[in-house]
Formats: structure tokens, C-alpha cells, sequence
């Protein structure tokens, strides 16, 4: 909405349509007016999504992008906060499958997904809510290994974090995480980051939430938009 409002004409018009990036300077110029930069098409890289048994999945046209980059947070170090400091990493299966593509307020494609898969949607107890989650990441997983692009599970990053939780006690260093991050959102209890409670202990420097990050998206913040 934002990128619309500065005069961003917009993609194909497809779901999947890659947004420019906005910037704005803070150089104590409140006047100055954001602006909106295309991605060029070479520096986005996008995963079709197929499944390792149902070979009508490849024809829903489903698809993401590679990475995970943020933009949006700041680099907090001494007390100030750095806003043009991105960064990415790589992604967890369930963020794609389990929340990009299934939560009812973003693509909410568990319905579709279902219907095509023979499930009884008409009621809860047939589980097909489940059962198309678990099919939507499986096709994240096949389809990230097959373009050769990195991606990890739920479940060995759970592991990996109690490595990394249990090394650093040892050494006597408080770890803070938060239990409902920490904990992936689809087979929770099959995880050993479930069975146990963390500290909120925050450490700094870190990547802060940005104060007007927000209120920037919805136009409320950060200089006049015209």
C-alpha cells in the first residue's frame, strides 16, 4: 500500500508479484519523501513449488522467493539504533509453508489445497487442516532441495538450538529466547524445544523491532508521502 501511494505502478499482478524496496533518508531532513526502488529481475531468485508424489501441485503455480532478507529492524548498539542495516539468512521450512502460505490473513491456502487433495473439509475433526499443512511443507522442502537452494526443518533447527543453548550454559552466558518463537508452528510437541521454558533476558547489540517501522508501512510515520 505504501509503495502504491509514492507512485509504485505494480508487478504482473500475480500473488507473487516482488515488492520494490522504500527508502528514506534520516539525515535529519523531515521533509525528505521516501522513495521506491525495483529489484532488478537478476537479483531475485524464486522457487517453484512442486511435491515429491502429487505431480498436479507443479500446475498450481505456487511459488518463493530464496531468501529471507529484513530491512525493516535496527541494528542497536549502545543505545542507538542503525536502521540501514539488512540482513538475511536462510529460510526454516515453516515459515513458508506453515505461516507464509497458510495463515487465513495472508495466502490461506490450506482450503484450496485441501479440496484438491480429496480431504472432508466439513469438519475440524477430519483434521484436513493438518494434514494439508503437512503436505504444503513437504513441497517447500522437496522444492528448496531440488533447486539446490538452502533450507532447513523444524525439526533440526530445534535440535540445533538446544546445541547451541546447552553450550552456552555450560559456559555459564544466559541465553533469552521466546517460547512461542522458538517453538515452529506445526508439530510442536515432536520437537524438544516444547518440553521446557526460556528466559526473555535480552542481549545487546541486536536487531530491535523498529519504532516507526509500522507506522512508516501505513504512511503514519516518517515524512509527508507527496
Amino acid at each position: 500500500a505504501l509503495a502504491r501511494r509514492l507512485g509504485w505502478p505494480g508487478g504482473p499482478g500475480t500473488p507473487f508479484d516482488v515488492l520494490p524496496l522504500v527508502v528514506q533518508g534520516a539525515d535529519g531532513k523531515p521533509d525528505e519523501r521516501p522513495r521506491w526502488f525495483t529489484l532488478p529481475q537478476d537479483a531475485v531468485l524464486e522457487v517453484e513449488l512442486a511435491h515429491p508424489e502429487y505431480t498436479w501441485w507443479r500446475s498450481l503455480g505456487l511459488r518463493w522467493h530464496a531468501v529471507p532478507a529484513l530491512a525493516n529492524m535496527c541494528l542497536e548498539i549502545g543505545g542507538i539504533c542503525y536502521p540501514a542495516a539488512p540482513f538475511n539468512g536462510w529460510y526454516m521450512g515453516t515459515e513458508i509453508g506453515a505461516r507464509n502460505l497458510a495463515d487465513t490473513d495472508r495466502y490461506n491456502l490450506l482450503p484450496y489445497l485441501a479440496d484438491r487433495l480429496g480431504l472432508d473439509t466439513r469438519t475440524d475433526r477430519s483434521l484436513w487442516k493438518d494434514r494439508a499443512l503437512v503436505e504444503l511443507n513437504r513441497s517447500v522442502l522437496h522444492s528448496f532441495d531440488r533447486a539446490g537452494v538452502t533450507v532447513t526443518d523444524h525439526h533440526t533447527e530445534s535440535r540445533r538450538f538446544l546445541t547451541h543453548l546447552g553450550r552456552e550454559e555450560r559456559k555459564g552466558r544466559r541465553v533469552g529466547a521466546d517460547w512461542s518463537w522458538i517453538v515452529p508452528p506445526i508439530s510442536g510437541s515432536a520437537t524438544p524445544v516444547f518440553h521446557r521454558t526460556y528466559e526473555t533476558v535480552e542481549r545487546h547489540p541486536a536487531y530491535v523491532h523498529h519504532p516507526e517501522a509500522r507506522a512508516r508501512a501505513l504512511g503514519e510515520a516518517g515524512g509527508p508521502l507527496v
